[in-house]
């Protein structure tokens, strides 16, 4: 859909994008706070953001509870939600054009005046401990925070994240919505028909009462080298799920994550992709995907899967195989051709609906303050090249910084030897 761009900064510090999507029937608003898991006043009370985004839509200035509140915001059909992550914590909310007004002045109670009550609490810190309890049912949702900290990031697993819920008080809900929900640590994307509307939009903003504040920067790790696997026993585990994260100390570029984005692709994207394909077709995994991200300081690169325990060494050839093949400028061109007409199409797809246009830029803008620019996406991926997949690929490599985790009901020798398997790709 066509659209466009206008960055916003509000008097009180806070920043914004307005997209105008002149065809839109609907408007999407997302709100963005500093506020994750890892913005916690301590460790002991690790659960305090995730347990106060539950509370998000409770009693405030104008509603009593959840319930009030919620029969108001969604009785035109509205939708609304929140999350939080180990830095931020993000409100949306989408509904009809022909009341976003309203919705807007709805998202300023939830946000900017909570009660935070203690009959709320108890309820809330309930519904958390049966979500997480439930993730643990989840053998990635096991896996991959402790991948995390075995790459050096200070978070908790499941079960450790579990045992801190207990500990959290109104007073620690409260500290928390105070330090972290400000003017200045606020950022927002509104999508939607804006034409004529942007000024109010605008000065409804600048009347949210928040306090000036500050916008918290995330945190600087080192990431050690790891030369063992790691192994969470589960018993009741019939497969292996497998994680390997590999890590450059330094971020990518535009035109880098269009390269890794075909890279993944070709490895893991199709049936008939090299890693993910291959396994496929021998009947050794149902799944096997790869992806890459770039943070402030560092870019990971990791690869993924769940296989059978007896077929595991098998995959870990595949794996194994393809790697060295792209370090070693074995991809075709009329493979990575293939790779980037398809990123070009699920580019033009990814602009059909007012949300998904939203999402393409609050990604991007809530985490570096970026404008992405939309238009300039094909030129990003016609530019990769062969060459410069194996050159950035090597670059992961040559880091030496990468680990192999597995959560699985099986001896720890297997994993040894799959990663015995893997360390040839960094000889």
């Amino acid at each position: 859909m066509r659209h466009i761009v206008e960055e916003v900064k509000l008097k009180s510090g806070a920043r914004g994008l307005l997209i105008d999507v002149p065809e839109a029937t609907v408007m999407s608003f997302q709100f963005n706070f500093r506020a994750g898991t890892r913005l916690t006043k301590n460790k002991d009370i690790y659960e305090t953001a995730h347990v106060m985004e539950h509370m998000a839509f409770g009693a405030n200035d104008k509603f009593k509870d959840e319930h009030t509140y919620e029969a108001e915001f969604t009785k035109n059909g509205a939708i609304r939600n929140a999350s939080t992550s180990d830095y931020s914590m993000d409100y949306y909310a989408s509904c009809a054009d022909f009341e976003w007004d309203r919705i807007l002045d709805l998202q300023q109670l939830s946000i900017t005046s909570p009660k935070f009550k203690e009959d709320e609490l108890e309820a809330e810190k309930g519904n958390v401990k049966s979500e997480l309890t439930g993730f643990l049912s989840s053998y990635y949702r096991v896996l991959w925070p402790r991948i995390q900290q075995l790459l050096g990031e200070d978070v908790l697993t499941y079960p450790q994240r579990l045992k801190t819920i207990n500990n959290i008080t109104v007073r620690d809900i409260r500290e928390h919505h105070q330090r972290t929900h400000t003017a200045q640590n606020l950022r927002f994307v509104i999508a939607g028909k804006l034409q004529g509307r942007k000024s109010e939009i605008k000065r409804m903003l600048e009347q949210w009462d928040l306090p000036e504040g500050e916008r918290f920067k995330m945190l600087v790790e080192e990431h050690p080298q790891i030369t063992k696997p790691t192994l969470i026993p589960r018993k009741e585990a019939p497969n292996l799920t497998f994680g390997i994260a590999l890590v450059l100390p330094r971020p990518l570029s535009d035109p880098e994550t269009a390269t890794m984005g075909c890279l993944d692709h070709l490895l893991t994207g199709t049936m008939f992709s090299r890693i993910m394909g291959a396994a496929r077709k021998k009947g050794l995994a149902y799944g096997i995907w790869s992806d890459t991200s770039s943070y402030e300081t560092y870019s990971l690169w990791e690869i993924g899967g769940e296989t059978n325990t007896e077929s595991a060494e098998a995959v870990f050839d595949i794996i194994v195989r393809e790697l060295k093949a792209v370090l070693s400028g074995r991809l075709t061109e009329d493979e990575v051709e293939a790779a980037k007409q398809y990123a070009l199409g699920r580019y033009q797809m990814g602009a059909q609906t007012v949300g998904q246009i939203s999402s393409f830029y609050s990604g991007r803008y809530f985490f570096d303050g970026v404008v992405n620019d939309y238009e300039k996406v094909p030129a990003r991926i016609e530019a990769t090249k062969r060459e410069n997949i194996a050159k950035l690929a090597q670059e992961f490599i040559d880091n030496q910084t990468w680990v192999l985790a597995g959560v699985a009901d099986s001896e720890r020798e297997l994993l040894d030897r799959l990663h015995e398997k893997l360390a040839t790709v960094f000889k």
